[in-house]
């Protein structure tokens, strides 16, 4: 395993869940260590991508503090990583290749513990949490964006503050009717359509109506 290949995040997730087994008294790394590990350092995108998941990131930790107290306790010998633990941490870059990624991220921990056979890739299934969703949470956490320095995950976290996501608020109801404005819209769509030269930039004074174009756009992109 090369440390390399992770991101911060990640190592200090790995790093937490190995100080997890010593404090409890576990002489091997299991899942349930790297998965408190994970809640431990990162507070933001393990809860977004388990709300989107349709589960309770608090009810998913707390399970898992249960399973981790069950660990056969042992006193004194060397820590070492468990055979279910070590595919977790051998597949992860795997999958971040698949992805395109050139690092290791919490959200391909995550991937790799449901996918790894284990109690926390079970646990996880009975409590409706599956590839599917979180492959979708995760593309909606990144918005297009990937992994390609030590610190990605702030990037998404600085998404997730600064933008927002008006498909998303279209497809809730959040968003007001746009009345009028269908010529702008369909022309910044043709230009979004485009093979190249695609990116089209919305200029005016504030109160103009940009946003309300940006909007129609979501509208139309959520009923087809």
């Amino acid at each position: 395993m090369n440390l390399n290949q992770y991101t911060v995040k990640s190592q200090e997730a790995i790093q937490a869940a190995q100080q997890v087994a010593m404090e409890l008294g576990n002489q091997s790394i299991e899942p349930q260590h790297l998965l408190e590990g994970i809640f431990q350092v990162d507070e933001n995108i393990s809860p977004f991508l388990l709300k989107k998941s349709e589960a309770d990131a608090n009810l998913v930790r707390e399970r898992n503090r249960e399973n981790l107290e069950k660990l056969p306790k042992v006193q004194g010998g060397n820590i070492y990583l468990s055979q279910s633990a070590n595919k977790v941490l051998l597949d992860a870059p795997n999958i971040a290749k698949k992805m395109g990624d050139e690092y290791v991220t919490i959200e391909h921990l995550w991937l790799s513990l449901i996918e790894t056979s284990s109690e926390v890739s079970q646990m996880l299934k009975d409590m409706g949490v599956t590839k599917k969703l979180l492959e979708g949470a995760i593309k909606e956490l990144r918005k297009g964006s990937k992994a390609t320095s030590a610190s990605s995950e702030e990037t998404y976290q600085s998404l997730n503050k600064y933008a927002k996501n008006f498909n998303e608020l279209a497809a809730e109801g959040k968003l007001d009717p746009v009345i009028g404005r269908d010529e702008e819209i369909r022309r910044v769509l043709q230009i979004l359509s485009r093979r190249t030269k695609n990116n089209p930039i919305l200029i005016g004074e504030p109160g103009v109506g940009k946003t309300a174009i940006a909007e129609g756009i979501a509208h139309r992109i959520i009923s087809g």
